[in-house]
């Protein structure tokens, strides 16, 4: 796996074999981040990385000038890599050994971003659940946007909060936003 933009473009980051994980392909993540790109300042932003695996999403917000980052993984040598990783870097990543769902019930912060790349293995109630508790615990701020990665045969686009979607490959990107959602429809039938 590469850093594909930013201060450390190109730097090659080696994981362990031994663990339990599926980054994002280049390719991917290279067209998820052309799309954050068009929305947001990397600098300012607070990002969320759920089911973080080795790192690779929030390496990527560090070398784009993410100084607040997040990164939840339930297996050790996940956490160990990317706490190791990020000191190399000098990236200002916080890694928590947690299950992801434990850890959204419990969390009370907002993001401007958060991604989700649960394995693609999880039932589709589970993708249906991380979605809900996001937006039922209010972790996202008013311009922020859930992001997740899934297989095609996972379908995530009757959920609320939807706003778009876009395919890479085998993997899709499905995107949910706060704006734009019932509160401005109300306004514009106020205004007629």
């Amino acid at each position: 796996m590469r850093i594909i933009s930013g201060k450390y473009k190109g730097r090659r980051i080696t994981a362990p074999k031994n663990l339990p994980v599926r980054p994002t392909t280049d390719m991917s993540k290279e067209a998820l981040f052309n799309v954050l790109n068009n929305h947001y300042h990397f600098a300012e932003l607070k990002v969320l990385d759920l089911f973080s695996g080795t790192g690779n999403i929030s390496y990527e917000f560090g070398s784009r000038g993410c100084e607040n980052i997040t990164s939840i993984d339930g297996d050790v040598g996940c956490i160990n890599f990317i706490k190791k990783t990020a000191k190399e870097f000098d990236l200002n990543i916080t890694a928590i050994k947690n299950d992801v769902f434990k850890f959204l019930e419990k969390h009370k912060a907002t993001y401007d971003i958060i991604f989700a790349d649960p394995p693609y293995g999880i039932e589709q109630k589970q993708f249906e659940k991380l979605i809900e508790l996001v937006f039922e615990k209010e972790l996202l701020d008013s311009a922020g946007m859930l992001v997740v990665e899934h297989s095609k045969r996972t379908k995530l686009d009757h959920m609320m909060h939807f706003s778009f979607e876009k395919n890479y490959g085998g993997s899709v990107f499905t995107f949910y936003e706060l704006e734009g959602d019932d509160e401005e429809s109300e306004d514009e039938e106020d205004e007629n």
